[in-house]
């Protein structure tokens, strides 16, 4: 059974005294951070005494907010193992969401393309085709194989189908990269903050992470990044160099030429998560593939998918790397699924073929879903500050208070759903950032406005919910 310490929860509880009695704010905290998945079930929390010991607070303390959390059924007492975080039966789950009228801004992801339909009954007809095969399908259809390799040759970076393969969506592609390429121990660099979900699947396969900050102000820094591949050689690292979520920086082209010169002299394998990739919203410096800044173009693996473009519902996506590669990964495969759905495959192939357009109408949306948000936080939040990203689909924004974990209580109050920015962490930190994406319709951004607006009147108050949802980040 999994253990978090007293000191890692610490850590994670940051600045969680606020104006109720002490234990009752310890006890919110700890579960805001099982709703939002940063205590997994099934995790043991600390004994009282060292809890205790480590707060600097009573061991009275620590006993009332345990009996609180287990009195809600957020913990429950396992004999010879302590307190172990649950999830009580009442608690909607994420699907329940949208049923029962709440707004859920933990997914940064656009509602369905309009063309869907019609590229999925084009799709159909073409499936019988495909019959009289097994159906399990492990690297992808060759059609759509060559589709992705020409997209990526066009777009400067020379590409052969036997360079790519077929995922089923981009975690799903973190996750197998992960477990290939990475042994117990190893270091993997990673952005702070960065996509939760990366983060999961390195510390899964065993990776000790190295972390290199991103802001909204300077991006990535040059030093710090030097002094991370220089110091601990990692064995893989993790960027998301275009419109990095959740910030909204992109990584100049010397600058991308720098880690990419960094990793090869450390030998770090670096794998770019370029989902959002193409999603500029102002017009500018439009980048080649991040492996195209290299001078050998193995040394970048290329993650992308059409869950941010196309839909989250259709789940494909795709690895670009070198031949011996995605055979390694093609043969590690079976250990968690046997292939790709083949309806799914050629539904993407035909959208690919006028990808341009498609990409182009999401700028437009996306552009008035920034300004929009913009708008609204200026006149009701107008002591927050949001910047100005040149794409993507999220704003980070400062809060101006280290208040993050408690507005997404009150905001769950208000109806809204939303990650805390410590979400977003290894270790805890950014309470005074909240990630709201601007992806929604207007009048969905104005409601999840209105109902940030609500909690941040309450923040120092909130009464945590007798029953929530576990948050999912997308």
């Amino acid at each position: 059974m999994t253990l978090v310490s007293a000191r890692a929860l610490d850590v994670m509880l940051d600045a969680w005294k606020g104006q109720a009695p002490a234990y009752s704010a310890l006890a919110d905290r700890i579960r805001l951070l099982i709703l939002d998945g940063r205590i997994g079930l099934g995790v043991r929390l600390p004994a009282e005494r060292d809890l205790a010991a480590q707060l600097g607070v009573s061991r009275t303390t620590v006993a009332a907010a345990y009996a609180q959390l287990r009195d809600a059924e957020y913990l429950s007492s396992v004999r010879g193992s302590g307190s172990v975080a649950r999830q009580p039966l009442g608690v909607r789950a994420p699907t329940e969401v949208a049923e029962t009228g709440l707004i859920d801004f933990g997914k940064a992801s656009m509602p369905a393309l309009p063309a869907l339909a019609e590229a999925a009954e084009r799709a159909a007809r073409q499936l019988p085709g495909y019959f009289a095969r097994s159906g399990f399908d492990p690297v992808g259809l060759p059609v759509l194989r060559q589709a992705i390799a020409d997209r990526y040759t066009a777009r400067g970076l020379p590409t052969e189908p036997e360079q790519v393969m077929v995922t089923l969506g981009a975690q799903h592609a973190i996750a197998l990269l992960s477990r290939t390429l990475l042994v117990r121990g190893d270091r993997a660099l990673v952005e702070t903050p960065s996509y939760p979900h990366a983060i999961e699947a390195l510390r899964a396969a065993g990776a000790r992470l190295v972390t290199v900050p991103v802001t909204n102000d300077d991006g990535w820094d040059d030093e710090a990044l030097e002094q991370a591949f220089q110091r601990t050689s990692p064995s893989v690292g993790y960027l998301m160099p275009d419109f990095h979520n959740p910030t909204g920086r992109s990584m100049p082209a010397a600058q991308r030429e720098r880690v990419l010169a960094l990793a090869a002299a450390q030998g770090t394998t670096l794998i770019a998560d370029e989902t959002i990739g193409e999603l500029d919203i102002d017009s500018g410096e439009r980048m080649l593939p991040f492996a195209a800044y290299g001078h050998v173009d193995t040394q970048a693996i290329l993650v992308g998918s059409v869950g941010k473009t196309v839909w989250g519902g259709v789940r494909i996506g795709w690895i670009r790397a070198d031949r011996p590669l995605i055979q390694r990964l093609v043969r590690n495969r079976s250990a968690g699924d046997l292939g790709n759905p083949v309806l799914e495959q050629l539904i993407v192939t035909e959208l690919l073929g006028d990808y341009d357009a498609i990409l182009e109408t999401r700028r437009e949306q996306l552009r008035a879903g920034r300004d929009f948000l913009a708008s609204q936080l200026a006149q009701k939040l107008p002591e927050w500050e949001m910047p100005h990203p040149a794409g993507g689909i999220t704003a980070w924004v400062n809060l101006g208070a280290p208040v993050s974990s408690q507005l997404t209580l009150a905001a769950r109050g208000e109806g809204l759903q939303i990650a805390a920015g410590p979400r977003f962490s290894t270790d805890g930190a950014f309470e005074r950032f909240l990630r709201i994406p601007f992806s929604y319709p207007a009048a969905e951004t104005e409601r999840a406005v209105d109902a940030l607006a609500a909690a941040w009147r309450t923040v120092g108050r909130v009464a945590v919910p007798e029953s929530g949802w576990l948050a999912e980040v997308v």
